[in-house]
């Protein structure tokens, strides 16, 4: 590259440049693959690591579990993009993605909860939270490496193909799983194959270093470091200097925190919802994820490209916005076409618990520790494990709840009286037997799955997320200088996607459990979105012809 005018000239993308980017992202794909697993087998990884407590506090365990890996992705971002300042873009990209295969592996590795006890979940979070950090470094690195790399005028569709890598990473897990299924069948899958896509790992990572090792270092943090410009202190000047921290705030609030609840509420909460709450069986609800996937991947690059026309913010705002008006009509036609029995039942026979208010608990316990024993707390655990939608009607003090099944009343009990084992099995079976009358389906019936409309609705809510996501990382990147670029574009990206996008399935699920409604966890993305939406439009500058180069 030559200097024109004290600026960078960019000539045009050339065959070893487009290699290397090549195998940068085909590298993070494979991290992402890691990655994801947690999410996609969360239902098994509940059986086997959480098998402690009870059924509904394990599967908030395990999604809190899946968390955990998010919540700190922000301190791997402060860790690496420092490192990443300091000594280069390549030989981060190497430590990380051997810390997420390892990580990986052991957890494919790790003996259950009935085998070794509290250890299994602790070991598992560990590795969780191992996986968290690695990822926290890689894709700002991902990012600043390839935008580092394009042409002026193409950073956004350069950039996009980092973009593909997360739902590429995604729908890999997804077909090894469901090629590992179709293979072994659903019992010896349940019983132990599952974590063959864990162990698979192993395989990717010998892969994925020997791809890194390919890699040529950054041409901008090369032309720095010879010049003497690199940052001695990439953390103090990016979070210790007020005119860099102010961008790294509106970055994340007007950018990244809307962009993350996008992406997982139309990604990893659609996938929830689908198993949790429409009781879509996996293999099912895999395929019909993977196949919107497919439909929606190639819009990372097209919203990219358009970026580099029209700018970054109009696209991501747009997709905000839109996002936050139609999350509930989509996620109510879901129900429609992918469990009409469902839908049927709610509408014919409605369920109304009739509780004392003071003694419902909000059953968000993501330790396992505590006892939901109340008579109203058996009833919502029941029909929130059971996906049920439901109204609250407040009773007298000292009386015993009841659940409402269309005209059918049942009395719930007291889960510390004596006898609540007997009475509890008695309470499920009459439970079940009402709901079972009322046409409430156990799962959803294959016949009456819509294939074509429900893969047409998870295709545009992926739609959505390639709208925020496909120009965001050409965004970040244009909007710090080189010498702390890494380390300044990496927290809030992490801030915004491992806690705002990362936590919202836990979120999410402990609002419907609480609140009965199963469309009430679209709250948090809905109001999420709108506020980035807000901040952005008013607050954060457009950035597509910005000078990368700029040391400012």
């Amino acid at each position: 590259m030559a200097t024109v005018g004290g600026h960078l000239a960019h000539a045009p993308m050339t065959a070893d440049e487009k290699r290397v980017i090549f195998a940068s992202s085909l590298g993070t794909v494979f991290e992402w693959y890691d990655f994801y697993l947690a999410g996609s087998l969360a239902a098994y990884i509940s059986k086997t690591f959480f098998a402690g407590v009870n059924p509904t506090a394990a599967f908030i365990f395990t999604l809190l579990g899946f968390a955990a890996g998010f919540a700190v992705r922000p301190f791997g971002a402060l860790v690496f993009g420092r490192l990443g300042d300091l000594v280069g873009r390549k030989y981060t990209f190497l430590i990380t993605i051997t810390i997420m295969g390892i990580s990986t592996f052991v957890v494919g590795l790790l003996p259950g909860y009935a085998s070794i006890g509290f250890a299994s979940p602790v070991i598992f979070i560990a590795m969780r939270l191992l996986q968290g950090l690695a990822l926290g470094g890689e894709y700002g690195g991902a990012a600043t490496y390839v935008a580092e790399h394009a042409p002026a005028n193409r950073r956004g569709y350069y950039t996009s193909w980092i973009q593909t890598t997360a739902t590429l990473g995604l729908f890999l897990s997804l077909l090894v799983i469901l090629g590992v299924r179709t293979w072994v069948g659903e019992e010896s899958f349940g019983a132990w194959a599952w974590r063959i896509p864990f162990l698979a790992s192993l395989i990717l990572l010998g892969i994925s270093v020997w791809i890194r090792l390919q890699l040529n270092e950054s041409p901008a943090f090369l032309r720095i470091k010879n010049e003497g410009k690199t940052s001695k202190a990439p953390l103090t000047e990016s979070f210790g200097q007020w005119k860099n921290l102010k961008i790294v705030i509106l970055a994340l609030v007007g950018l990244t925190a809307g962009q993350a609840v996008v992406w997982y509420a139309g990604q990893f909460y659609a996938l929830f919802f689908l198993t949790q709450t429409l009781k879509v069986d996996g293999a099912s609800a895999n395929i019909l994820i993977a196949l919107a996937l497919l439909i929606g991947t190639p819009f990372f690059v097209f919203f990219g490209s358009l970026s580099d026309r029209i700018g970054r913010k109009p696209i991501i705002m747009a997709g905000c916005l839109i996002a936050a008006l139609t999350y509930f009509p989509l996620f109510k036609a879901l129900t429609h076409f992918a469990n009409p029995a469902l839908e049927a039942a709610t509408q014919k026979s409605p369920i109304v618990v009739i509780a004392n208010p003071d003694e419902c608990s909000f059953q968000f316990n993501p330790v396992g520790t505590a006892s939901f024993t109340s008579s109203c707390d058996v009833v919502k655990s029941a029909l929130a494990k059971a996906g049920l939608n439901y109204s609250n009607v407040a009773a007298p003090a000292g009386t015993i709840a009841q659940v409402k099944v269309g005209d059918t009343v049942i009395d719930s009990y007291d889960g510390k009286t004596p006898g609540a084992k007997e009475k509890g099995a008695a309470f499920t079976k009459t439970l079940g037997a009402t709901l079972k009358s009322a046409g409430y389906p156990a799962k959803a019936d294959p016949s009456q799955l819509n294939w074509p409309m429900t893969v047409v609705i998870l295709a545009l809510l992926v739609i959505y997320v390639t709208m925020v996501y496909g120009p965001i990382a050409a965004m970040l990147v244009e909007l710090f200088p080189t010498r702390i670029r890494y380390t300044s574009m990496s927290l809030p990206y992490h801030i915004g996607n491992g806690w705002f996008g990362g936590f919202l399935p836990a979120t999410a699920f402990a609002i419907v459990a609480a609140s009965g409604n199963i469309y009430s966890g679209l709250w948090y993305p809905v109001i999420v979105a709108l506020i980035t939406f807000v901040i952005g439009m008013l607050f954060v500058r457009e950035t597509k012809d910005s000078n990368i180069y700029s040391q400012d």
